[in-house]
């Protein structure tokens, strides 16, 4: 609106009314703006304009879920490093054969020292491992889920009639369908964090190595099969106790600092972006805090493999593509097999026995490896998300609020030109 404002005098000043000649008149500037400012102006006043019109075409459908996958790509690029730190430290301990023994030491042991490790032996490139499948991961997440939310919780509440459970089961379900449909991509890239650059130690690094996320789901496929691309999908189900905490939380705070639900914005003036802030910040730390065990849960789960492979001509050995020393002298019946001869399988299988595994081995503190390191990643990851699906829903709104008043005022500018013929 203000571009045309500045426009208008410019059009009107090409047959000035003549005023008074003045004593420096010959030295005075043209009043005028520059003919190539005009042109500029006048065409981003006209590209602004259509922009806004085309906004009020966009069905309301298609709003969440663009949002959603643009806030989550966002979020991925930011906290890419801390995830891939949190991974390594909730997947070590599950990479020892079975039937040997568990050391007690680790190889990485905090936020920190796990940062400098990966720095040391894998540089950049080690704290952006899986960012490929992290992105492509985060397009149909958020996009499934806040599509899903947001044209669930208004069926639900209709069903129940109470505004915690309507947000509840909408979270529940958003979170179930955007867990099946991207389960595979997560694998991956929990698969792709979790190892290292350099060759494993006897069940301190992950053993196998794959060049990027085709590589990863090829030798998945071929070793492993279909499943194993499930893996771990249990505990990520129990995982949406996650969401039905956070997301109905935070709507009530929003809506408590605020005034407004999620995605709403007013109409005129700026939104409470520190009130957003903290109701984020206090429903991630809630729900983090109280569901953290089902990521440890998964990420071992996903970061094992189903079974011993078959024979490969790329020599493909068990856990994923690496020949280790010790396995050099042993008989070829003997590989796959443990200390005591009996065959090396998985360490993990379903959720029980996994708690029972993990307590058994490594204690009740193994449930809560790299906590601080997710709640130090998750916050800022979740402030990240919901600032910019806030953000870009206010800018569609506003979009779309210009739109709508300049498609009214063409109408009632046509109908006036009519009128008059």
């Amino acid at each position: 609106m203000r571009s045309e404002g500045r426009g208008a005098p410019a059009a009107a000043g090409s047959s000035p009314a003549p005023s008074p000649p003045t004593g420096n008149s010959a030295a005075s500037p043209a009043p005028h703006m520059p003919a190539a400012d005009v042109d500029a102006s006048s065409t981003s006043s006209d590209f602004m304009t259509r922009l806004e019109i085309l906004s009020t075409r966009i069905p309301n459908f298609y709003i969440a879920p663009v949002c959603g996958a643009s806030a989550g790509v966002a979020s991925g690029i930011v906290t890419c490093p801390l995830d891939v730190i949190k991974t390594k430290l909730q997947a070590q301990g599950g990479f020892a054969r079975r039937g040997a023994q568990v050391e007690a030491k680790t190889l990485y042991r905090g936020m920190l020292g796990t940062g400098r490790m990966i720095w040391r032996e894998d540089g950049i490139r080690g704290l952006y491992q899986g960012l490929g499948p992290m992105l492509l991961g985060y397009l149909p997440t958020w996009a499934v889920y806040l599509a899903v939310y947001d044209r669930s919780r208004e069926y639900f509440y209709d069903q129940t009639g109470s505004w915690w459970l309507s947000r509840g089961y909408a979270s529940i379900t958003a979170g179930a369908c955007s867990t099946i449909v991207t389960n595979p991509i997560w694998v991956i890239k929990t698969r792709l964090m979790s190892q290292s650059l350099k060759k494993s130690n006897e069940g301190l690094r992950a053993p196998w190595q794959y060049q990027n996320t085709w590589d990863a789901a090829r030798k998945m496929y071929q070793i492993e099969g279909f499943r194993s691309f499930y893996s771990g999908l249990t505990p990520a189900l129990l995982g949406l106790t996650h969401v039905a905490i956070q997301f109905p939380l935070y709507e009530y705070l929003k809506m408590a600092f605020t005034g407004y639900g999620i995605g709403e914005h007013p109409a005129t003036g700026t939104s409470h972006w520190i009130g957003i802030s903290f109701a984020t910040f206090l429903s991630k730390i809630c729900a983090s805090t109280i569901t953290y065990p089902h990521e440890v849960l998964r990420t071992r789960l996903q970061t094992q493999q189903r079974s011993p492979p078959p024979t490969s001509p790329e020599e493909i050995a068990f856990r994923g593509g690496l020949e280790h020393p010790h396995d050099r002298n042993r008989l070829p019946g003997a590989l796959g097999s443990s200390s005591d001869g009996m065959p090396n399988r998985p360490r993990y299988s379903g959720v029980v026995r996994t708690c029972q595994t993990i307590l058994h081995e490594e204690g009740w503190r193994a449930f809560y490896s790299g906590i601080g390191t997710n709640l130090f990643r998750a916050v800022p990851a979740a402030m990240t998300t919901m600032l910019t699906y806030e953000y870009l829903r206010e800018v569609i709104h506003k979009f779309q609020l210009e739109g709508q008043m300049k498609q009214r005022l063409e109408e009632e500018k046509s109908a006036g030109a009519s009128g008059m013929i």
